[in-house]
């Protein structure tokens, strides 16, 4: 069984998140949420998030993917994050898979890993970054990298996760119970 780690900071988007974790459950992927510390988090419109461990307990365990939910200022408290860096750093090295959406792609940026990659993002949110090739369209896979532009995208973005971990007829079956 695969097994993905989303981390959830103060302040995240809980419509990505959300739509990540259940979409990737539906999918009988093994996700864990790991909170940066172990406080419940409220994400950015106000709903309460309870993960299911926090992020120095999860470090302990190994995944096949990190995904990382956009908003703010979720996005930034990611990206302070030294453990997250390192994290992603990890797993590129490792030719594991790292995916962010909406704001959360400048956290991959910072971390080095959209180093001559193309990539998307929430509109503006990766206009600093050097040695990256910015597209406007809503997904982009670059290797092992996948980002995704913003909420509106999250729905297909957590298919697009569900195939490049468990394949297209998992992808299929998962968005047939959709009712898309």
């Amino acid at each position: 069984m695969h097994k993905v780690l989303v981390p959830l900071a103060q302040g995240c988007e809980e419509l990505e998140a959300v739509t990540i974790i259940d979409l990737l459950r539906r999918a009988n992927i093994n996700v864990i949420t790991a909170g940066l510390d172990s406080r419940a988090v409220t994400a950015s419109r106000g709903t309460v998030l309870i993960p299911d461990t926090d992020l120095d307990k999860a470090l302990a365990d190994d995944y096949d993917m990190v995904v990382l939910p956009g908003g703010l200022p979720g996005a930034d408290n990611l990206d302070n994050d030294e453990r997250i860096k390192t994290l992603l750093i990890k797993m590129a090295k490792s030719e594991k898979f790292t995916a962010a959406i909406c704001a959360a792609p400048k956290v991959l940026a910072h971390a080095g890993l959209l180093e001559r990659k193309k990539a998307t993002a929430y509109p503006g949110i990766l206009d600093d970054v050097n040695n990256a090739h910015v597209s406007s369209d809503a997904i982009v896979i670059d290797g092992k990298v996948i980002t995704s532009r913003g909420p509106g995208t999250a729905m297909d973005f957590a298919l697009t996760l569900i195939e490049s971990l468990a394949g297209k007829e998992k992808r299929d079956q998962v968005e047939k119970s959709l009712v898309r």
